[in-house]
């Protein structure tokens, strides 16, 4: 312990150091940049934002994508498509895992497909054996789910029910409505997990009637002219909106989504104009899905974007927006594609995207800033450095979090601080220095790993974050505006004075800064 009190003194006395500098070193330069904040979980539904959004969906714990295991009552072995789909159905394993897991697809509160580990779904075949054939569904992959707790009985809708056989076959041939002692046509329902929330989940889990009446009341009140007001006041001159590609057929887009996103866009543009701010519009959700996450409104977790259709309806989609938005005076740029999967979309399909989608707003505006995001996972922003995907007002977006990576999770809060300034820094500064796009910390936030951190801690964390990302030649934007988690809530941090440092030194602020670090540096010695 007596070794690492001098380390945490030092490092405070670091950041103080850093932070006076970054006050007296203030700038017409650094206030030019993006303090942008992000707009998440508004026109992109993202369940873990704000979860009562899905309180009122029946059966909500198998919503699409759910992953579920089923395992026969009668001979305690679980239903399995063997080699992932392809062929028929046995229920022969006594442990289960990948090809024994099934992912749902939703039709109604108690009617579901079930789609295998390789994309086929189980299909009721000739001759009453269930099969994982076929690559798409419909009446014969649809089944009608009773259910009692974790039991179910699986119906087909010409009424017939699924049976295992001794020889552990699964088959549709029992005649009648059976009752829940009757082990042969009785299965239990493991849900593996249940952890896709977006929007094609509240759309196709409510109905269109009532998601509708949900959403409109979601997109009128979650973020409105007040959060503009008060982000304006609070050093942010930026707002980045994360939309989904079905904004493009407002009113009516393609089932299951909602209508109604584009006047809510419109709302955001006229409140950034009475605010003095400037937006950057983010295609969250393209078709298809880029990334599997609920955030990409994914059916099911699976990456179908990178098809030649799916890419055609995404540069549509930019064509749309560009077309709609390029003569706004509040619109400083727009971002091609968030976060797409570096394991399943390979880079030269994503730089052809991101050069035609170039040229696209180019068509439109000379000055609108094109923005594109680097790939998530095992991916290296210098590969976009490297495509030569425009000639100006070009940006590259990084997604910088101590978080989603086994690394961060034993890191304590000297270390995380220590990370920033030692790994994130010196990235920024050596795309800084590139010879290419401008860069873009797109999406941050103040939280950690850390349990128990005092607000000191988060502060201190906080200021790091501030003024490393602030060296970004165009800036960054913090997750999110609002959220159920209160320390990614940028709102939350503002008001209770856990975000109080980088650009946003003001003097009474800074001044807390300055105190509280003193006292946390007091404590550490003592």
């Amino acid at each position: 312990m007596a070794m690492r009190l001098p380390r945490a003194g030092l490092l405070v006395f670091v950041v103080l150091l850093s932070a006076f500098r970054l006050a007296d070193s203030s700038t017409d330069n650094n206030s030019s940049k993006v303090r942008a904040v992000n707009l998440g979980g508004w026109l992109v539904v993202e369940g873990w934002i704000k979860p009562s959004l899905f309180d009122g969906i029946p059966n909500r714990d198998m919503l699409d994508g759910t992953q579920v295991q089923l395992k026969s009552v009668g001979l305690q072995k679980y239903v399995c498509a063997g080699n992932g789909g392809g062929g028929n159905v046995t229920v022969d394993r006594d442990a289960a895992s990948s090809w024994e897991t099934f992912k749902l697809w939703r039709i109604s509160m108690n009617e579901f497909q079930f789609r295998c580990f390789n994309g086929q779904f189980l299909t009721a075949s000739d001759g009453d054996v269930i099969s994982a054939t076929a690559d798409s569904p419909g009446d014969s992959q649809t089944f009608y789910i009773e259910r009692n707790n974790t039991l179910l009985h699986i119906k087909l809708l010409n009424g017939s029910y699924l049976r295992v056989t001794d020889n552990n076959q699964l088959t549709s041939n029992y005649p009648s409505q059976p009752g829940w002692d009757d082990a042969t046509a009785t299965f239990e329902m493991t849900i593996v997990a249940n952890n896709l929330h977006g929007d094609y989940q509240l759309a196709n889990g409510y109905g269109p009637v009532k998601a509708k009446s949900v959403l409109e009341e979601h997109r009128r009140n979650f973020v409105s002219g007040s959060d503009f007001s008060f982000i304006s006041q609070n050093g942010i001159n930026a707002v980045r909106i994360p939309v989904g590609w079905w904004i493009a057929y407002d009113p009516d887009p393609p089932a299951p989504f909602i209508g109604g996103s584009l006047n809510a866009l419109d709302r955001a543009f006229h409140w950034a104009q009475i605010y003095g701010l400037k937006c950057i519009i983010d295609l969250h959700a393209a078709p298809g899905s880029q990334n599997g996450m609920e955030h990409s409104a994914s059916r099911d977790g699976s990456v179908d974007w990178p098809s030649e259709a799916n890419i055609q309806k995404t540069l549509d989609v930019i064509n749309f927006l560009a077309q709609r938005y390029a003569d706004n005076p509040c619109l400083l740029g727009i971002e091609l594609l968030n976060e797409p999967s570096a394991a399943a979309v390979p880079i030269d399909t994503l730089v052809s995207c991101y050069k035609t989608g170039y040229q696209i707003v180019r068509s439109y505006s000379d000055t609108a800033y094109v923005i594109f995001c680097q790939r998530i996972g095992n991916a290296d922003p210098m590969e976009l450095y490297q495509a030569d995907l425009g000639a100006t007002n070009t940006v590259v977006d990084l997604h910088y979090y101590n978080l989603f990576d086994p690394y961060f999770e034993k890191l304590n809060a000297t270390e995380n601080i220590q990370f920033i300034y030692k790994n994130r820094l010196p990235q920024v500064q050596s795309l800084n220095r590139a010879n290419g796009p401008l860069v873009f910390i797109g999406e941050w936030v103040n939280e950690w790993n850390v349990t128990d951190a005092s607000q000191v801690q988060y502060q201190l964390f906080g200021n790091a974050q501030l003024e490393v990302y602030g060296e970004a030649s165009f800036g960054w934007s913090y997750w999110t505006v609002k959220c159920n988690s209160v320390h990614w809530d940028y709102e939350w941090n503002i008001r209770n004075r856990y975000l109080i440092g980088g650009s946003l030194l003001i003097s009474p602020n800074y001044m807390l800064l300055v105190g509280g670090c003193l006292m946390y540096l007091l404590s550490a010695l003592t």
